[in-house]
């Protein structure tokens, strides 16, 4: 059996959590299975699969295994139908990963206006604030805000975002707008994650960092809901200019010590290959990077 068909047949595992189920997909009998499974795990020299009475269990290795088995019979297939001419349009299934804020502040408008252009399409789309592991976990594109590790991943910059400081104009008025970092000493400050007793914000004062050590009255277990209870005047928030632009547009919210603002972090959208990348990787590359890099929120924080 050569190293393609062993490889569909470990990949059938995938959605068919035993060696029997798998095995019924492929119309094969469980004992070819298990043959071939037997032979993958010893020319590789590992275990694949942890097995046991109640079914199969992928291995740390067996799951790596399985994301890069996934990712190039997809690529066969892919090349198969190309050749037949059949790829007219853009078809099959997107794996995307972006930061969780976006889910509500920036991309559905573009997810629906890509899905509308490429029906064929189905898309998977999570969420979620950290580096993708795109050839680990499977995924196809991602977007990423922060300097890019040393990667062989493509990246394509779409524009930058500014982590800014702001409350609602009911509570500056009342409490009077900070001058300076350590005027928020005298302030009441949320925090955007649970159990907080204390914020750390950094400033850079002509061009030099700073870092402010407060006491907070507020710590919320999500960034949306800090965002939401400054809005409604409890008081000061610091996080990513994106999910504010809305905010800043209608004057729920006002920015404050601009002066004192990091450098802005650039925002890419990131994927694995260049030239042979699919066309349903492409479509879906080069509509986005065109979106987001007319988004407002993604030039810099709003005056």
């Amino acid at each position: 059996m050569d190293r393609y068909h062993e490889m569909a047949m470990f990949e059938a595992l995938s959605e068919r959590p035993s060696l029997a189920s798998a095995a019924r997909r492929l119309n094969v009998s469980g004992a070819t299975m298990a043959r071939a499974i037997a032979r993958l795990e010893a020319r590789l020299g590992v275990v694949l699969l942890q097995r046991s009475t109640q079914g199969v269990v992928l291995t740390p290795a067996g799951s790596a295994f399985m994301a890069d088995c996934s990712r190039i019979l997809k690529a066969v297939g892919e090349a198969e139908a190309s050749a037949k001419g059949l790829h007219v349009k853009p078809q099959g299934s997107l794996t995307v990963l972006m930061p969780s804020l976006f889910s509500r502040h920036v991309m559905p408008p573009m997810l629906a206006e890509y899905l509308d252009a490429y029906p064929q399409i189905t898309l998977f789309a999570h969420y979620h604030d950290r580096f993708p592991h795109i050839n680990e976990e499977g995924l196809d594109v991602a977007v990423w805000i922060g300097a890019l590790p040393d990667s062989s991943l493509i990246a394509r910059p779409v524009g930058f975002v500014t982590s800014v400081v702001c409350a609602s104009p009911t509570y500056l008025s009342a409490s009077g707008v900070p001058a300076e970092p350590d005027d928020l000493k005298c302030h009441r400050l949320i925090a955007t994650h649970a159990f907080k007793g204390y914020v750390h914000w950094d400033f850079q004062e002509q061009g030099s960092p700073t870092c402010i050590k407060v006491r907070c009255q507020l710590s919320c277990a999500t960034v949306q809901a800090a965002i939401d209870a400054a809005a409604h005047g409890a008081g000061l928030i610091r996080c990513l200019n994106y999910p504010l632009h809305d905010d800043f547009e209608n004057g729920r919210l006002q920015r404050v010590l601009q002066r004192y603002e990091r450098p802005a972090l650039p925002v890419h959208m990131i994927y694995r290959e260049r030239r042979s990348a699919s066309m349903r990787v492409r479509s879906f590359v080069d509509f986005i990077v065109d979106a987001l890099r007319g988004h407002p929120a993604l030039h810099g924080a709003t005056e």
